[in-house]
């Protein structure tokens, strides 16, 4: 049975979607992702996001099978993919341009906005050693500013969750780094139980850092919205970043705060149709 889908990019990070809305399971298996996500073999992606029924009063649920088949709690440039989706998929039926999206990762809300930008309310992240998951712990039963050696080398690292794990590190120059080979060493790292994203960041000024990221299951990146995120929260928890700032990515920019009012951080970025097919 033929399967239609749309191809997104949100930065760069780039999305098989699937409209899965007739049933609560996704149509495709994880083995299945794998192919298609091969860039020589198959369409080519970052990884495959579900359109399901909501759960729990939600208006939807999204599903994602990384490019190596795993699945990720929550993908931020993801989530701004699918809400373009939703939002063709409804076409003049659409009835509001705001969605709740039940996530492994905790409930999200998209908003499409006037000037085409997604903005997400990405809830409170979560600071807690015992809840991201890491080994790493200090007094406070975080993991702030905590020591890590990965490939002979000692790195100060924060790790926060947003719904998914991110390690945070302080750099002097992104661009130096060799993403390719410390980045696995990072993710499968002992102090990662559940395996961890690991994002390179550059303080130019504190609204304005770069950022290179190593994904959990995908590897090198254009962009990571969730990592995006979890940056802002390990700059400001290590008082290098405002609550509110750019965050230069390969693909691109995302603007992110995080709220001193709500706790909540909010993510603004842009989310593109690439094109259409069949899979079968």
């Amino acid at each position: 049975m033929a399967i239609e889908f749309t191809k997104y990019h949100g930065l760069g990070n780039d999305f098989i979607l699937i409209d899965n809305r007739a049933q609560s399971q996704p149509v495709i298996t994880p083995e299945q992702a794998i192919q298609l996500c091969d860039r020589h073999f198959g369409i080519g992606a970052n990884g495959v996001i579900f359109a399901l029924p909501g759960e729990n009063g939600t208006d939807y649920t999204m599903r994602i099978f990384n490019s190596d088949g795993s699945e990720p709690e929550m993908c931020g440039n993801g989530i701004r993919c699918l809400a373009v989706f939703l939002a063709d998929l409804e076409g003049n039926a659409k009835k509001s341009n705001q969605y709740r999206i039940h996530t492994l990762g905790g409930v999200m809300t998209p908003e499409l906005m006037a000037d085409g930008q997604v903005r997400v309310d990405m809830g409170i992240p979560k600071l807690l050693s015992s809840e991201i998951p890491t080994t790493l712990v200090d007094s406070n039963e975080k993991a702030i500013s905590e020591p890590l050696e990965v490939a002979d080398e000692l790195w100060s690292v924060t790790c926060v969750s947003m719904g998914n794990p991110h390690c945070i590190t302080f750099v002097e120059d992104v661009a130096a780094i060799p993403l390719e080979k410390i980045g696995p060493q990072f993710e499968h790292h002992p102090a990662f139980p559940q395996r961890i994203n690991t994002e390179f960041i550059q303080v130019v000024r504190p609204d304005y850092v770069k950022m290179r990221v190593w994904e959990r299951g995908a590897g090198i990146t254009l962009a990571c919205g969730t990592g995006a995120c979890a940056a802002l929260v390990a700059g400001v928890l290590t008082e290098r970043c405002d609550r509110s700032a750019t965050v230069e990515l390969p693909g691109g920019s995302l603007q992110i705060e995080w709220s001193e009012l709500d706790q909540r951080v909010y993510m603004t970025g842009p989310a593109e149709r690439v094109f259409t097919g069949k899979i079968g």
